[in-house]
Parts: structure tokens; sequence; C-alpha cells
């Protein structure tokens, strides 16, 4: 069964950096998936934020955090990083990490994801 923990949100200002951690596990060493971030402001819906290829080394992010944002994976850790950095209010919002099965399509589609972590929250004052 896979499991997924998340860490590291907080309240900063604006112009404010944060990284959030998650933690894998149920997934072998040698497994292929995608992980990553995906975020819910309150009345919105949930979208994508940044994705990784665990065992490959490909990435994508959305429009809004790109060259803000930098995800990151510690294969060793079976952990998956999201540095935000220039933090905006916008940015506002419950972060979930998210991975897919073994082999599973992957890319920002919510719909890809199989598992989820509890979430935790980001709040960016101005």
């Amino acid at each position: 069964q896979v499991q997924l923990v998340e860490s590291g949100g907080g309240s900063v200002q604006a112009g404010g950096s944060l990284r959030l951690s998650c933690v894998a596990s149920g997934y072998n060493p040698n497994n292929y998936y995608w992980m990553g971030w995906f975020r819910q402001a309150p009345g919105k819906e949930r979208e994508g934020v940044a994705v990784t290829y665990i065992g490959g080394t490909s990435v994508h992010y959305a429009d809004s955090v790109q060259g803000r944002f930098t995800i990151s994976q510690d294969n060793a850790k079976s952990t998956v990083y999201l540095q935000m950095n220039s933090l905006q209010p916008e940015d506002t919002a419950m972060y979930y990490c998210a991975s897919t099965e073994r082999g599973g399509h992957g890319g920002l589609p919510i719909s890809h994801y199989n598992f989820w972590g509890q979430g935790t929250q980001v709040t960016v004052s101005s």
C-alpha cells in the first residue's frame, strides 16, 4: 500500500520561500512512477503545480509557478521536494503530494494520480 506524507508548509510574507517535502512508502526501489504536487485554494478546483518522473528526469510545471518553484527528488530517501521561491498571495492553498501507480501516466492531469497525502497548508500574506 502506497502512503505519502507531506511536511514543510507554513506562513510567509510575499516574496518569501518555503520548501515542501513528501516521503513515499510502498514502492520498490526499481519502480518507475510519477510523483508531485497539487494545490487547492478555497473555492477553487485542485490544480497541478509540479510533477517529476521518479527514476527519470522528466518534470512538468504549471505556467503560474514556472521559474519560481523547483521540484526535485532524492530516490535514496523516496522523497520529493518542492522549493517555492518568490511566493505570492495567490500561491496560498492546501498543497497535496500525489503519485501514480507503477508505470502510470504522469504529467499534470489530476486524474492520472492514484495516491494522495493529507495535505499541508501554505499561506502567503501581502
